[in-house]
């Protein structure tokens, strides 16, 4: 049987800074396609690789690296493997052009050692870092080098290593679908993949703002099934399919329309504001946003009426469709969107903390509101999860879509 051993560089992991979640992923995966995972070693960024890595190549098929692939001198991961295979580290022209893509001028000096490989081997990209990863063979080992944050180092295990690894065995390479969700928690996905279909094999990775789920097993039929079963369970617009976010989804339909947006906030504080302005090109679609934390710049602002919120409340479904209003009326957006809600315990109005309202308007539509009950991780995971939400049912606001009957669908958190 093939045998595989996991090194994981991290002074912060050795101190106990931060837990090592390389090894549960690592192990899991390759124990499913058949390789014998016999061990983790856990090292801080001092040079032990190099103590560490004969013994390893001896006695393993597979040695598998995470870290010390950054550009200062504790970094020593791709001088050591090198050394191990008594090979010269050589620049890579696709790595050097992307580093120079990345840094710019910051390319040069000490970044540059991130462009180098051991000579012979082949490069890894990675998309969401500046340090690509490689693999090569050592003696009859196999060398495979990935970057350590999990940020960079997953989706380049699962997209990228995998591959090679059942490659490297000879094994068929399964089919796998791959799907983001967004608003539900990782324990209450995986009880859900169980009632989908418990015989399918579900793995499950944490990103920002959402939750990727891979299936395999079964035929292509047999998984569409379970997943349209698992989208009933979770209720319209929580999965899509592939490797995507919520913010993107509705920046790809405002592009494809080519539409404006506005939007005005409360509980969340300019965070959807500031997600909708982090990607380059925004201003094709963003028009601009109104944070209206108090009373006053509802009513002056937004020109939501004194007496709905007399009446009803600021968070309330009449007060968000009136913000929704107000703003694209005066910013003169296609589409606006509005939040109000309870992200704390300071000013509650008698709702519970959790409770969030949208409001969605737009030219010759009928305003809309939605609204949901978020289970309290404290007030930055509302603001968060409230800016998905709000990304979702816009989008679906859009299609001609009931954004009520939608969030009431919406029934696990």
């Amino acid at each position: 049987m093939t045998r595989a051993s996991l090194v994981v560089i991290g002074s912060e992991l050795t101190r106990g800074i931060i837990q090592d979640k390389h090894t549960i992923l690592v192990s899991r995966e390759l124990t499913h396609i058949g390789i014998h995972f016999s061990e983790s070693v856990v090292i801080p960024d001092d040079g032990t690789i190099r103590e560490v890595l004969g013994a390893l190549i001896r006695n393993n098929d597979i040695v598998l690296v995470t870290g010390g692939l950054g550009p200062t001198t504790d970094d020593m991961t791709r001088s050591a493997i090198a050394e191990a295979g008594g090979k010269r580290l050589v620049r890579h022209e696709g790595a050097w052009n992307h580093l120079l893509e990345t840094l710019k001028d910051r390319a040069y000096g000490a970044n540059e050692k991130q462009a180098y490989i051991p000579e012979g081997f082949t490069l890894i990209p990675n998309p969401n870092g500046t340090a690509p990863g490689f693999y090569g063979m050592v003696d009859k080992t196999l060398i495979v080098s990935m970057p350590g944050p999990p940020r960079e180092m997953e989706p380049m295990f699962r997209s990228s290593v995998l591959p090679v690894l059942m490659r490297h065995i000879g094994a068929k390479e399964e089919e796998r679908d791959e799907y983001s969700t967004f608003l539900i928690s990782e324990a209450k996905l995986e009880e859900l993949t169980k009632e989908a279909d418990s015989t399918l094999d579900w793995g499950t990775r944490f990103q920002d703002y959402r939750i990727s789920l891979y299936v395999s097993g079964g035929d292509r039929e047999r998984r569409t099934k379970a997943m349209d079963k698992l989208k009933a369970l979770t209720g319209e617009g929580r999965i899509a399919e592939g490797d995507c976010t919520a913010l993107g989804l509705l920046v790809d339909e405002l592009k494809r329309r080519g539409e404006t947006i506005a939007l005005a906030e409360s509980c969340t504080g300019g965070l959807a504001a500031a997600n909708l302005t982090s990607l380059p090109g925004s201003s094709s679609y963003m028009l601009g946003s109104v944070t209206s934390y108090a009373y006053s710049v509802k009513e002056k602002v937004l020109g939501v009426r004194k007496e709905t919120i007399e009446k009803y409340g600021a968070v309330s479904d009449e007060c968000a469709m009136e913000m929704a209003e107000g703003v694209r009326r005066e910013l003169g957006s296609d589409w606006a969107f509005s939040i109000t809600g309870v992200a704390g315990p300071d000013k509650s109005e008698g709702k519970e903390v959790g409770t969030v309202y949208f409001g969605f308007s737009g030219k010759g539509r009928e305003t809309q509101s939605a609204s949901i009950h978020l289970f309290s991780f404290g007030r930055e995971s509302i603001r968060r999860r409230s800016t998905a939400a709000a990304f979702i049912l816009l989008r679906l606001y859009m299609e001609g879509k009931d954004t009520k009957a939608i969030s009431e669908g919406w029934k696990v958190f």
